[in-house]
């Protein structure tokens, strides 16, 4: 049975996450560039934030998306800090069952699934389903964050924007970037599109492995 995080839960999981880098609610919405007012509505589920704004304040928070899927901070995949049915049949190797999947819609019925069974430092591996007329932000802002992106398109069309033109993909069709250079996920067709994402922190990692 799959399982949507409600934006009140996103929102939770973003306080804790605040909260556990000793972060006042008036400075990461200072760094934001919104009121502490629209910041407390995305914590307390009053307003779903758009893929950008998830994007950005996960990135002033230094964890990636795919932390807005558990309970506590960011760590070395543990079958005890996993979501839904994970197993770990062999020391190390975790099992992820289809039986319970854990899904965050955005802004604009954009929604993401982690594809992980537990969270991986440094490494973002997720879903992002896309609705007709949907886009990763609505006033067509850019998203810059740190990293390299990889997308797969399953099904359906994407149209990637970047300061230089943009790039239309169909199923099937891939493309890798900086995540540094701006960019926008829109999808103007009339079907739903899915993608699959790999994002990696070269830095994340190398000092997840003691590096």
């Amino acid at each position: 049975m799959d399982e949507t995080l409600l934006p009140a839960q996103i929102g939770t999981r973003l306080r804790r996450l605040r909260t556990s880098r000793g972060r006042s609610l008036a400075s990461v919405a200072r760094e934001l560039g919104i009121s502490s007012s629209a910041l407390s509505q995305l914590e307390n589920g009053v307003m779903k934030p758009s893929v950008q704004r998830l994007v950005e304040l996960v990135g002033i928070l230094g964890v990636p998306v795919s932390a807005i899927f558990d309970d506590v901070g960011v760590s070395a995949p543990r079958v005890d800090e996993a979501d839904g049915d994970v197993s770990e049949p062999l020391p190390g190797v975790l099992v992820a069952s289809r039986a319970q999947d854990v899904s965050a819609q955005l802004g604009q019925g954009v929604t993401y699934r982690r594809l992980s069974p537990a969270p991986l430092p440094g490494v973002t591996w997720f879903e992002s389903t896309y609705p007709p007329g949907a886009s990763s932000s609505e006033d067509g802002a850019m998203l810059v964050h740190t990293g390299y992106e990889s997308g797969h398109v399953v099904s359906g069309e994407l149209v990637f924007e970047f300061a230089e033109g943009s790039v239309r993909l169909g199923a099937g069709d891939a493309l890798s970037f900086s995540a540094a250079r701006p960019h926008r996920v829109v999808n103007d067709s009339a079907g739903v599109a899915v993608a699959l994402w790999l994002t990696v922190d070269p830095a994340a990692v190398d000092e997840g492995h003691g590096a």
